[in-house]
């Protein structure tokens, strides 16, 4: 069994010794960074998002395809990914490192994409994507992981980010007929590419499995059988297309498979936050706020959500209190994603989003509620709204306050940004502990965002220990670093990787304090 890149990597660092990542992204300008005393600085990162390392990936990843392609042609040969092998390695791709877990999935089969899609009624199929993506094409299977789904139908509501930023949907990092595809994501201040073969894991048995009784539903046709309960989204294990003769087709699945892969299985995706699936998606920043934080409600409206969209990202949450399951039809402790705010004839309206494709607001404004006066169902094109058991629902915004518990924010970064990166020495001790540091320098003023994360440990959370990790940092000015800091970020729970400050920096040299 090969060692998967993601353990691969966890026992490079903690051969060098478990650290922390500060980053500085900035608007494309002038900055210079010195290293931390007593502390062996790999080279440095610049620009790593927005400029050419991004466009590397992405030709590193173009170029391994084509030659795959290439070499499967030659040898007559489909493409077997043996990195990630569902066939014949089945239970190390689901759960590689829960041996003994109570929540472990069964397959009934496995199979490749052409084989499920085959003949079915999509036009030239099978495809990756048709007449564009939406945020209403999105179905969860077996897998807990909404969070992603969530993730994935918000960055869908961004024009054109799908091909630009998450996955490189071009036709040369694709080749439906050999079986193989390539994606993208960022993960520990970096781009990985990451290829994968087109085998599913399916829920419906072969022929051969089911009973006597079930073959006579098909009058003890093999063929009837293969045609129409093998065929389709509906037949898929874990994620699928919502409506199959519209979006996504194989794209859905494909890059929850890709994803699984990058973290080791695909168990290691179950529970998380839909910001961080976002940041793995784009490279952005996220931010967890809760909403009775929230000082100024209009503020926030006019400065945050009705930017939805264009450079930030937006999903929500209701926390689990142990009462109903449910809140006025919508789950607690479930990730649901905000595609848009509009205000229409004096009111402020939410659109959102359920990546299960059900479970919608019932309150007011929800399909078909009273609110639809024949005036207000002349407006729905201007709100963006449909009626439908889609997922997709409106809320008012005053509504949208008190129902939610948490927001996560994602901001995302364009070309005019720039990025510089460093790990730092920050060995797990007791508190209270001594302050890391690292110096950096802008010889301009310029909005700036200071993150301070440590190591995605997803992939490897069974091996991780009792480590327990809160993270905080204090920005000076060099020399200052006895006065009281210019700016301080929020000190970030356990459970969250990262933390951070947006701030707006005059010219001068900086020192950031780290605690973790």
């Amino acid at each position: 069994m090969p060692i998967r890149d993601s353990v691969r990597g966890f026992q490079k660092r903690l051969a060098k010794e478990i650290g922390e990542n500060e980053t500085v992204r900035k608007h494309a300008g002038k900055m210079k960074r010195t290293n931390t005393e007593h502390f062996q600085q790999p080279k440095e990162q610049a620009g790593l998002l927005v400029t050419a390392d991004l466009d590397a990936a992405i030709q590193r990843c173009k170029a391994k395809v084509e030659t795959i392609a290439k070499e499967c042609r030659a040898r007559n040969r489909r493409f077997r990914d043996v990195e990630f092998d569902l066939v014949d390695d089945r239970d190390r791709c689901l759960h590689s490192l829960d041996t003994e877990g109570d929540d472990r999935h069964s397959p009934a089969d496995v199979l490749r994409v052409t084989d499920i899609f085959h003949n079915m009624n999509i036009r030239h199929q099978p495809q990756f994507f048709v007449d564009g993506v939406g945020a209403g094409d999105i179905s969860q299977g077996s897998l807990g992981d909404c969070w992603f789904l969530s993730a994935l139908t918000t960055i869908t509501t961004m024009p054109h980010l799908i091909e630009k930023i998450c996955v490189a949907v071009s036709k040369l990092d694709r080749d439906e007929q050999v079986g193989v595809y390539g994606f993208i994501f960022y993960r520990d201040s970096g781009w990985h590419e990451v290829i994968i073969d087109d085998y599913l894991f399916t829920k419906v048995p072969k022929w051969e499995c089911i009973t006597g009784r079930e073959q006579m539903l098909y009058h003890r046709s093999k063929d009837k059988y293969n045609s129409t309960a093998r065929k389709g989204g509906r037949t898929l294990l874990f994620a699928s297309c919502g409506e199959e003769e519209e979006t996504w087709v194989t794209f859905r699945p494909l890059i929850e498979k890709a994803y699984a892969k990058l973290m080791g299985d695909y168990s290691a995706m179950s529970g998380g936050f839909a910001a961080e699936g976002i940041e793995d998606l784009t490279g952005g920043v996220s931010t967890k706020l809760e909403i009775s934080d929230i000082l100024d409600k209009d503020k926030f409206w006019t400065h945050e959500l009705m930017h939805a969209n264009e450079d930030r990202l937006f999903g929500c949450s209701i926390k689990q209190d142990g009462a109903d399951e449910q809140v006025n039809g919508l789950l607690q402790g479930h990730a649901y994603s905000v595609i848009k705010a509009v205000e229409v004839n004096g009111k402020r309206f939410v659109r959102l989003h359920n990546p299960w494709g059900h479970h919608e607001w019932n309150g007011r404004w929800s399909d078909g509620s009273k609110e639809w006066t024949p005036e207000w169902m002349a407006l729905l094109p201007e709100i963006g709204h449909k009626f439908g058991n889609d997922g997709e629902f409106v809320m008012e915004y005053s509504d949208f306050l008190k129902t939610w518990s948490v927001i996560d924010r994602c901001r995302v970064f364009d070309r005019t940004w720039s990025m510089s990166s460093l790990w730092l020495d920050a060995m797990c001790r007791p508190f209270p502990c001594a302050w890391n540091y690292g110096d950096v320098s802008f010889e301009e003023a310029t909005p700036a965002i200071v993150v301070l994360s440590r190591i995605d440990d997803r992939p490897f959370q069974l091996l991780s220990g009792c480590y327990v990790w809160n993270m905080d940092f204090n920005i000076f000015r060099k020399g200052d670093e006895k006065e009281d800091p210019l700016h301080s970020s929020n000190h970030t729970g356990f459970w969250r990787r990262s933390v951070n400050l947006e701030i707006d920096l005059e010219p001068g040299e900086y020192v950031v304090h780290v605690r973790g």
